[in-house]
Parts: structure tokens; C-alpha cells; sequence
């Protein structure tokens, strides 16, 4: 199989985007996913890949837990942000504060996961994340932030 072409087969497909967030050491650590995904309904589990070479994970995987933020139509540039190396993802203008177990939880997001880590496995390059759902929040039924051939956008319903 052709990389490339295996990539551009992926770029059709629209997901939505998240941000995984948590604090180990009292250092907020993120990234921007787009592997995110519900795995079961009961127990409650969601899952996301990390590629294994991100210099994120190491202190995002120690956290004893970690937040799934999921964004709003309007929050491209967060995301962009949160998948730049070499930036504090943290400094203005990210608005954030501290979750009830400590993981940063982004402001103005939709809804807010709070996981316990259940299950790492490595797959490929990248590192299949397995979270428990210990608290969900919604904050706003507003459109959802997609990716989709390598840019973001907006959903828009059929009439």
C-alpha cells in the first residue's frame, strides 16, 4: 500500500475533532485528535490514537486521568493550536480552568469528558487510548468542528 494514497483515501473521511487535555506535575499537557470515538455504552469507554512518536504523550499517558474536550464550530484556531509543536497551548488565548481531578478543562467547548485511563495498546505507529468516562457535561448543542482533507470546517444538516 502507497502512503500516499492511503492518505488521501483517509482525508475524504470528515471527523470530529477533540481535545485531550490532563496535568501531570502540576504541567498542563494537550493535543488535538481526530481518532477520537465511543467504544461502550455500559461501561462507559472512549478511545483516541496517539502517534507514537508525540512528545505529548509521555506526560499526558502518566496523568492518572485526563479530559476530552470537544469542540465547537468556532474553534479551529484552539485546534490548530493544540496540534502545533513548540507552543505553551496553554498561554493566552486559551481559556481554561483546572476540572474537578485537576485536568485543564478548555472553556466555550461543547462537552467535557472526564476519563480514568483503562486501556493503552500499541498499534501500528500510534497508541490506541482506551478511557473510562467517570463525568460528562454538556455545555451547548452547537455545530461540531470537523476535519476533513486536511482542513477544518463546519457541519451543515441536510434541510
Amino acid at each position: 500500500m502507497d502512503a500516499d494514497g492511503f492518505r488521501q483515501a483517509l482525508a475524504v473521511h470528515a471527523a470530529g475533532v477533540v481535545i485531550i487535555t490532563a496535568q501531570t506535575d502540576g504541567i498542563p499537557v494537550g493535543l488535538t485528535a481526530t481518532s477520537f470515538s465511543s467504544v461502550s455504552l455500559d461501561p462507559p469507554l472512549v478511545s483516541f490514537y496517539v502517534d507514537r512518536s508525540s512528545t505529548t504523550w509521555p506526560l499526558l499517558g502518566s496523568a492518572d486521568h485526563f479530559a476530552v474536550n470537544v469542540l465547537a464550530s468556532d474553534q479551529a484556531e484552539l485546534a490548530a493550536r493544540f496540534a502545533r509543536k513548540n507552543v505553551d497551548r496553554f498561554a493566552e488565548p486559551t481559556r481554561w480552568r483546572a476540572g474537578p481531578l485537576g485536568a485543564p478543562l478548555l472553556r466555550d467547548v461543547s462537552a467535557h469528558l472526564i476519563c480514568l485511563p483503562q486501556e493503552t495498546v500499541d498499534v501500528g505507529d500510534h497508541i490506541l487510548v482506551v478511557g473510562l468516562v467517570a463525568e460528562a457535561m454538556v455545555h451547548g448543542a452547537g455545530r461540531p468542528l470537523l476535519y476533513h482533507q486536511g482542513r477544518f470546517g463546519r457541519f451543515l444538516a441536510h434541510p
